[in-house]
This record gives C-alpha cells, sequence and structure tokens, in this order.
C-alpha cells in the first residue's frame, strides 16, 4: 500500500521548509536511507531521508515550494498503484509560495495599478486644477506647472497628450523657473524572506516583547588578555583568537555564578548544571548560534577549533540540529567590525546574553599615572523575571577578573 511522505519537523523551532531540490524523481525506485530532497529549514539546509521501500510515484511541492510540517510532499508505493485517494487528500498540502510565484503576482499588481491609474479621473469642483493622475505624474517628471497647461479632456480635464504637447510661452515665468529637471527611476525588489529570517524574527520578536530586559555594561582592561594570547598562539595547535578567551573566560564564571546560567520557564526557573554556550555567527540569511558543549570543560585551544569548525558549517548551511540546540548561554561579538559597544537581544530559552565589543586602545589612568592600554566593553542583557541585577554584576565583575589576570582561566 502506497505511503505519503510528510514533512518532517527538522529543528525544535522549525515550523514549515522549503525544498531546495529534488534528489530523486517520480518513477526512481528508493529504499530506507535514500536521501529525497534538500529541504530548507530555519536553521540549515538539511537532507530529507527516505524510510520507506518502493517507487516515488508523486512529488507534490515543487522546488521553492513552501509547506507547514506534516503537510504531504510526496507518496512512495509500488509501481502502477492507484493514489488518486492519496492525491485528494493531499491537494490540501499545496506551496505556500514560491519566489517565482511571488515575482508573478507582483508584476499583475502592479499592471493593475498602472492601469487604474491611467483611467482614473481627477476632477475638482472648487477652482483647483483638473488632471489625470498620469497627466499629473509626467508633469511632475518634466517640471512643468499643470496652471499653464490647457486642458482638452471633458470639462476642460488635461490628460496625458496635453502635457506631451505642451510648449512654454515666453511671458510662462512660472514654467521658465521650474524648467525641465532630470528625474532618477524610482526602482525596488521585492525578496521573499527565507526560513532563518522568519525564525529569527519570529523568537527575537517574542523575547524582545515578552522578557524584561535591562543591561549592564562593563569595561575591561584587555592588555594582559591579549598578551596572553600572542604566548599561547605559539603553542596552540589552532590560532586563538580573543573571542575564544571570551568563551572561555565565560563559561568559568558561569560555573561561579549558576544563576545566570538559568532559563525561564513560565511557573518555574531553570537552573542548569551544564554548561553549553552558543557563539552568534553571521550568515548571508540572517543569524545562527552554534553551541560550544560542556565549554568550562574544554581547554582554550579545542574551544577555539571548535568556534572555527562550527562557523564553517553555520556558513555553508551544514550544521546538524545537535550542533545549534541546547544553548545556557549566548555570546554576540562585533568587535571584529569595530564596533565599541551595543545591546544584544536574549537568546531564548537563555537568561542572559553577553554583548562584546572591540578592544580598542584608549588612554588609561591608573593610580595616577596616565598610559595607553587596550579597553573593551561588554553589556550583558538579563531576563529580570530570572536574574537580578545584584547577580548579573557580580557575574560581570567575575568575567573582568578573570580576562584582566587570564591565568586564573587556566587553574
Amino acid at each position: 500500500m502506497a505511503e505519503v511522505i510528510r514533512m518532517p519537523k527538522m529543528s525544535d523551532t522549525m515550523t514549515e521548509g522549503v525544498i531546495v531540490s529534488w534528489l530523486k524523481q517520480v518513477g526512481d525506485d528508493i529504499k530506507p536511507g535514500d536521501i529525497l530532497a534538500e529541504v530548507e529549514t530555519d536553521k540549515a539546509t538539511m537532507e530529507l531521508e527516505n524510510y520507506v521501500k518502493g517507487t516515488l510515484l508523486h512529488i507534490g511541492i515543487p522546488v521553492g515550494g513552501s509547506v507547514p510540517i506534516d503537510a504531504v510532499i510526496a507518496i512512495v508505493g509500488k509501481k502502477g498503484e492507484d493514489i488518486s485517494a492519496l492525491l485528494a487528500d493531499a491537494a490540501t498540502a499545496k506551496p505556500i509560495a514560491t519566489s517565482e510565484a511571488k515575482k508573478e503576482e507582483a508584476k499583475v499588481e502592479n499592471i493593475s495599478s498602472v492601469a487604474s491609474t491611467s483611467t482614473t479621473e481627477a476632477t475638482h469642483s472648487d477652482g483647483r486644477v483638473k488632471a489625470s493622475p498620469l497627466a499629473k505624474k509626467i508633469a511632475n517628471e518634466k517640471g512643468i506647472d499643470l496652471r499653464a497647461v490647457s486642458g482638452s479632456g471633458d470639462g476642460g480635464r488635461i490628460v496625458k497628450r496635453d502635457i506631451e504637447t505642451f510648449v512654454p510661452s515666453s511671458g510662462d515665468s512660472k514654467s521658465k523657473s521650474i524648467g525641465a529637471s532630470i528625474v532618477g527611476k524610482e526602482s525596488f525588489e521585492d525578496v521573499p524572506v527565507s526560513q532563518m529570517r522568519k525564525a529569527i524574527a519570529r523568537r527575537l520578536g517574542e523575547s524582545k516583547f515578552t522578557a524584561p530586559h535591562f543591561y549592564l555594561t562593563m569595561e575591561i582592561n584587555m592588555d594582559k588578555a591579549i598578551e596572553a594570547r600572542k604566548a599561547m598562539v605559539e603553542y596552540s595547535p589552532v590560532k586563538i583568537s580573543v573571542n575564544d578567551l571570551v568563551v572561555k573566560a565565560v563559561a568559568t564564571a558561569l560555573r561561579k555564578h549558576p544563576a545566570v546560567n538559568s532559563s525561564w520557564l513560565g511557573d518555574k526557573i531553570r537552573f542548569n548544571h551544564h554548561i553549553h554556550v552558543g557563539v552568534a555567527v553571521a550568515i548571508d540569511d540572517g543569524l545562527i548560534v552554534p553551541v560550544i558543549k560542556f565549554a568550562d570543560s574544554k581547554s582554550i585551544s579545542q574551544i577555539s577549533a571548535e568556534v572555527k569548525e562550527l562557523a564553517d558549517k553555520a556558513k555553508n548551511k551544514k550544521l546538524q540540529p545537535n550542533e545549534f540546540e541546547g544553548n545556557t548561554f549566548t555570546i554576540s561579538n562585533l568587535g571584529m567590525f569595530g564596533i565599541d559597544e551595543f545591546t544584544a537581544i536574549i537568546n531564548p530559552p537563555d537568561a542572559c546574553i553577553l554583548a562584546v565589543g572591540a578592544a580598542k586602545e584608549t588612554v588609561i589612568v591608573e593610580k595616577g599615572q596616565i598610559r595607553t592600554g587596550f579597553v573593551m566593553k561588554v553589556t550583558l542583557s538579563c531576563d529580570h523575571r530570572a536574574v537580578d541585577g545584584a547577580v548579573g554584576s557580580a557575574f560581570l565583575k567575575t568575567l573582568k577578573e578573570l580576562l584582566e589576570n587570564p591565568v586564573k582561566i587556566l587553574v
């Protein structure tokens, strides 16, 4: 008996999927383990594995089509099997939209708009100039004063041909002063929202407008951290970055302040005993957060290698769900873009997120002496339902101590 293939839930936040490509075609014999298609989720492009043996009898969703979870996308059975009943049930699982369909709809809307514009009359009875919308548009583009134009339409209404044949008289000072102007062409492009961007909009919108955020900013002297990094690079098998030091320091500080490593669950607060640090990575479609699991128990070299590997996977849309789920705390670092300071929106289900700015060389006053040094600003965004100001401040104090004396991170 034929079986239907439904759109699976391929990430914890996925609500719909887009078919990127079909790797099998109608009439192909397939077996469990074969890859049927590539599906774009809100987090990555993933392979859709088949679990049914038979022949692919029907593909219900074209490439580019988007359907909700559990919608029918294909039918597998025996060759020649009657699937009309299943097709009738699957008829409700039409693609939500495709980029091509949206483009065609936009074309139709634009054509309709132009047609209505060219036929709409603008008649006034209060002494104002009577002109069609199209005539007004052309007159505006050419810099023609409508009051100097004689209308040939019904009731003296100015129409398109009146503007096109209009020649300013020598005494028309108004038209002379306006003159013919060069006007650029307005244009735009509507790009369909990707599944990832939809998820970002939904999740961060919910976070910003449901979690009461408050922000704590602190300056950290990074002189010793930068020197320690230079020394570590000489012995590390991978190139260590300042961000790797921050990840390790954050993980160490979370172990000392478990209240920050928490989640608000409505009727309870979950205090996580494990430390999984999410590191925000910018990609073409938006933002994704690979997770460094058990970060407090890993060396800085291990963290560095893992961050680089996960970032590369993220940019190539090869992350698997277990690699971007389970975070208990998140770091967003924009220092490499030259940003000195910013605030970040909490990444659910975390109670906090740390926004990291650039380590910037500046003038420092220390014990009455003036010198130059590197200072980095960090801002902790906290969900006030789970974390209070004193708790967040204590965490930042510990983080500051660790980065200003990085040997403490290693002991």
